[in-house]
């Protein structure tokens, strides 16, 4: 997996994390018949708030971005990169960890969604998450915290047991 770490992202990372996104989606939204560079771009400036993105950094250099956005029922796991060399390398999963265990611990559901036929779709439902819904272009997903973590009960935190 290699030496990685994540920071806490600010304002100035959001041109790299546009230029990876425009890179990681292109085969996907070209076989979906939908790849606009600039429309790409775009959307994640947009929508780009470092105070819940954090960069993954390997090797010391940028590797990848990740957003765990609140919301009224759950938390958005959004703008999940990965540059293509450090794919495949475990980084991902182990990103991913990182943030379910801490949702988990917090009782917190959490959401995506992907592109109908990406690849990541398969790392998702290893660790949980299903379909709720899809359209042409995007499959939402979601995923309950999981058993034996903490959860919240009428609004106070408790341990549910493991079964």
């Amino acid at each position: 997996m290699g030496d990685w770490e994540m920071r806490q992202a600010s304002a100035a990372d959001v041109e790299a994390v546009a230029e990876l996104r425009s890179v990681v989606l292109r085969a996907d939204l070209e076989r979906l018949g939908r790849y606009d560079g600039q429309r790409v771009r775009q959307r994640l400036r947009d929508g780009f708030d470092p105070a819940h993105t954090w960069v993954i950094e390997a090797g010391g250099l940028f590797a990848g971005s990740v957003s765990l956005r609140p919301a009224e029922d759950s938390h958005w796991l959004e703008h999940f990169y990965l540059a293509p060399p450090v794919q495949g390398s475990g980084i991902g999963t182990a990103v991913l960890r990182q943030l379910l265990e801490r949702c988990d611990r917090e009782g917190v559901r959490i959401r995506l969604n992907v592109l109908r036929g990406s690849r990541a779709r398969r790392l998702y439902e290893r660790h949980g998450f299903t379909c709720e819904t899809e359209d042409p272009v995007d499959v939402f997903m979601v995923r309950e915290p999981g058993p034996g973590r903490a959860r919240r009960r009428n609004g106070e935190r408790y341990a549910e047991p493991a079964r």
